[in-house]
């Protein structure tokens, strides 16, 4: 196994246990985005979580459109939002996350324009 490789199995086995030890599931995503360990991870969910008043965690990560943390969580409603945080842990914005995870699969929040 190349060096590369352990890198990768190593930082996934870290997750599954935060993941299975805190109840939070984190998915690693196929970019370059890096995701949360240790007690950036946890501050950074507590702060996503408070700002959407609940919802399940489904990635993290630093440095993500000019925020120093990103956290998407997809609500009881189905809907995947994500919270933009300063390296403070402080919320800077929200947004709907646009890449598909709408409820009925469309990216559409289920908001209407009027």
């Amino acid at each position: 196994m190349d060096r590369r490789t352990k890198w990768v199995v190593g930082g996934v086995l870290g997750l599954a246990v935060i993941g299975g030890g805190t109840g939070v599931g984190i998915a690693a995503s196929g970019d370059n985005d890096q995701p949360l360990t240790g007690s950036a991870l946890d501050k950074a969910v507590a702060a996503a979580l408070a700002e959407t008043g609940g919802g399940t965690v489904v990635e993290t990560e630093a440095g993500d459109d000019g925020a120093a943390y990103g956290v998407e969580v997809r609500l009881d409603d189905g809907r995947v939002v994500e919270v933009n945080l300063d390296q403070d842990f402080q919320v800077i914005g929200q947004q709907n996350d646009d890449d598909g995870s709408g409820e009925d699969g469309s990216g559409e929040d289920g908001s209407q324009d009027d």
